[in-house]
């Protein structure tokens, strides 16, 4: 009998659990496909792949789609470190190491698609370098542990030679020393690669040529999360920048990218590539790997991580 009551009294405390998570259950708040109209805040450099999302914000594309954008612009990859770990972005441009040391050091961000980007390799005027190979035991300007170094380091592995790196965290410290030959050497991205070019240093070589896509757009985890509709709704916009820009002549918005830290002169480089900027994509896995494979070896990482845990490529159209 004390058998039977004790079953009894089992059977019902289960059914009591089961119901009680069941309503728990129920009552957590359902993820919405659809935007939430929140705003968010996205991290910028005054890079190519900025340029997207800066004039879907401008233009109106983002709040069409039924999202709300706030931009911060940084003058420097460290500083817009600095702002992902104090909490202060929703997402961000930046590149594939960086989101894995983030996730390394308990930041959880979400790469969700590439972004639009040539980085070039030039030597300074007076420097007489006119090929990559005359960078050997030469004097390369960087930001260590970013996409520039893998790709200078890929570029000098494939002739069998050594560098130095000078480290100038700032766009316009980089340059000044460039034309002044202090350095033998820099690695920037595009428009400012090109300006340079026009001052005289050499263009030497060149990612998109190359084949190399590190750049990346992150997303916080709790975004990807919590508001799936609104990082759906950011791409749409995004894409119908890039239709914009293909169709545009850059004279007509080149004034709403000077507001964000772009020089004037962004106008002459991007008349040249109209009809060639890209919809937001996937980055491969062999891409991936490869660049948390040298992230590894560069003691940036203790171990690798997955191209699943990494990368979510779900929101894009």
């Amino acid at each position: 009998m004390k058998q039977k009551w004790v079953a009894a009294v089992l059977t019902a405390i289960l059914l009591l659990t089961a119901a009680c998570g069941s309503a728990a259950s129920n009552n957590a708040p359902a993820v919405s496909n659809e935007p939430t109209g929140k705003s968010f805040t996205v991290g910028i450099l005054p890079a190519e792949g900025a340029i997207p999302i800066i004039l879907a914000h401008e233009l109106g594309y983002l709040k069409e789609e039924g999202a709300e954008l706030s931009i911060k612009a940084f003058a420097s990859p460290n500083d817009r470190n600095v702002a992902v770990q104090a909490g202060e972005l929703d997402a961000t441009i930046g590149d594939i190491m960086t989101e894995a040391a983030f996730k390394q050091n308990g930041i959880e961000m979400v790469i969700t698609s590439d972004i639009s980007e040539d980085f070039k390799i030039l030597s300074s005027p007076g420097s007489g370098i006119t090929s990559i190979d005359g960078l050997a035991d030469k004097k390369v300007s960087l930001v260590p542990n970013f996409l520039l170094e893998y790709i200078m380091d890929h570029f000098a592995d494939q002739s069998g030679y050594s560098y130095s790196i000078v480290e100038i965290p700032s766009f316009s410290g980089r340059a000044e020393a460039l034309l002044s030959d202090q350095i033998d050497g820099v690695v920037f991205t595009e428009p400012q690669a090109s300006m340079l070019v026009q001052q005289g240093a050499h263009l030497l070589a060149g990612s998109r040529e190359a084949g190399i896509k590190g750049g990346t757009l992150q997303f916080t985890e709790k975004m990807v999360k919590e508001r799936p509709g609104d990082i759906a709704a950011f791409y749409r916009a995004y894409n119908r920048a890039v239709d914009y820009m293909n169709v545009t002549d850059a004279s007509e918005y080149v004034d709403i990218l000077t507001n964000y830290q772009f020089p004037e002169q962004i106008g002459h480089y991007l008349a040249g590539l109209k009809n060639s900027f890209q919809h937001a994509a996937p980055i491969s896995e062999e891409q991936v790997n490869s660049i948390v494979d040298w992230s590894v070896s560069k003691g940036m990482l203790k171990q690798p991580f997955t191209y699943e845990e990494l990368t979510n490529f779900t929101f894009l159209p």
